[in-house]
């Protein structure tokens, strides 16, 4: 049996900012202070099987949901993301796009961000 779906058996009262067609919650797990997913309200397990529609409205969202957070909790920069697929690691099959305040020193050195997925090859400054 294929395990009900989280994110769309949302309560309402968990959704920070919504519209027509994509919700913003907190993250439940949360790897940093104000973590914040973007999901669209109809299951779709792949960001490239979203409508033209339901992207626009993330992306209207993203931009609202920073806009919050940088008045919220003011971080120094910000992690977007989206595994796509569980080879990229998504756990959830439903798509969501991980917005992840970023605090100066909440880690020795940042650059690299995103590469980290696969850290052999994030710092690509240290190959000479």
């Amino acid at each position: 049996m294929i395990p009900p779906c989280p994110f769309c058996s949302l309560s309402a009262d968990r959704f920070a900012l919504k519209s027509e067609h994509a919700v913003v919650i907190r993250d439940g797990f949360p790897v940093s202070p104000g973590h914040t997913l973007i999901l669209p309200r109809r299951h779709v397990a792949s960001f490239f099987e979203v409508t033209d529609a339901e992207r626009a409205d993330l992306m209207l969202l993203l931009a609202a949901a920073r806009d919050e957070l940088q008045r919220q909790f003011g971080p120094a920069g910000y992690n977007i993301g989206i595994n796509d697929g569980a080879a990229a690691g998504q756990t959830v099959p439903h798509v969501h796009l991980h917005l992840i305040p970023r605090y100066e020193g909440d880690r020795d050195d940042p650059r690299g961000g995103v590469r980290w997925v696969l850290p052999d090859k994030a710092a690509y400054w240290d190959r000479g």
